[in-house]
């Protein structure tokens, strides 16, 4: 994992909107989120992360088959982050292209990744999530910019008999696009001086709209894949879910009759919602801290813009 090294905590954003620290944790949970400074862009903490994974596995950059990076906030519109991803790392003999699934994304590209594996067709594949949102958020707009964070999140994924992707759930909504999206940049609405008048550079979502949504989507996705592989909810170990929100996580507990604290992996109060990076991030965390071992399972579950949402069950 990779995070920038300027905490912006709830302490500072009341100075800066018209919130309270009180009121930031009660709605989210969060208390701090890592921001990037002007000069650093998405492949910048791709390639912090990406080398750590290399490294932790034991894979060169010249063999990897492919790099998959999953992002909303890349360096360009195009081209691709994971083409400029490889010419950093030097895997010259690495297929790269983005994936857009906003939060979602990491879970979208695992689905991805293990398809390549089980068609034999790729052998080392580097899938990174990573988004720089505090970008694209309007930081005089309360109900908005305390919610994201910065960061990337990076694995290598190979072939293996027994470990690995047992099952991947995904699904959309297209017609509630509009709900959480950026108006302006793409060929519908291309930036104008109105559209920046307008503010319509800046990340809009229906948070209310967005809470139920995410709720059903994320329980869909889990019971989806224990149903699809003849597990149950007591059979997993560890679910590492997409931090955007404590109260759409207590929701889905709730609903699935767990234990959030006890079930699920949370570090929302340390970096926010950073997109597709959130599952990668809190996976090297949880690693780390022991919350996994060999032979447990886990459910990565996720929910973004999109809509989209979708869950991988993992074996450890």
């Amino acid at each position: 994992m990779a995070v920038p090294d300027r905490v912006l905590t709830n302490h500072d954003l009341e100075k800066m909107v018209d919130t309270s620290d009180q009121w930031i944790r009660e709605r989210t949970g969060m208390f701090a989120r890592r921001v990037s400074d002007d000069s650093t862009a998405a492949s910048d903490l791709a390639f912090q992360a990406s080398e750590k994974a290399l490294a932790a596995s034991n894979v060169s950059a010249e063999d990897l088959d492919a790099i998959l990076v999953a992002t909303v906030s890349g360096d360009y519109s195009w081209p691709a982050t994971a083409c400029i991803l490889q010419k950093k790392l030097g895997a010259k003999n690495a297929m790269a292209f983005d994936l857009s699934a906003a939060c979602s994304g990491f879970v979208y590209g695992l689905s991805i990744a293990q398809a390549y594996i089980q068609s034999g067709q790729y052998k080392n594949i580097l899938l990174v999530g990573v988004d720089l949102l505090t970008k694209v958020v309007d930081w005089t707009d309360r109900n908005t910019c305390v919610l994201f964070g910065d960061g990337a999140g990076a694995v290598v994924i190979q072939p293996h008999e027994e470990k690995g992707v047992l099952c991947s759930e995904l699904g959309a909504d297209g017609s509630a696009a509009d709900m959480l999206c950026v108006r302006c940049g793409g060929s519908r609405v291309p930036v104008t001086q109105e559209a920046l008048d307008e503010k319509k550079q800046f990340l809009f979502m229906n948070g209310r709209e967005i809470f139920r949504y995410a709720v059903r989507g994320m329980l869909q996705s889990c019971n989806k894949v224990l149903e699809r592989t003849q597990k149950t909810i007591d059979d997993v170990s560890l679910i590492i879910p997409h931090q955007a929100n404590t109260r759409i996580l207590e929701a889905v507990a709730q609903k699935l009759g767990l234990s959030l604290k006890e079930r699920f992996y949370l570090n929302i109060e340390k970096y926010a919602n950073t997109s597709a990076a959130t599952i990668p991030i809190a996976l090297h965390e949880s690693l780390e801290e022991g919350r996994l071992k060999q032979g447990d399972l886990a459910i990565f579950v996720s929910f973004g813009g999109g809509l989209t949402w979708g869950a991988n069950l993992v074996q450890f």
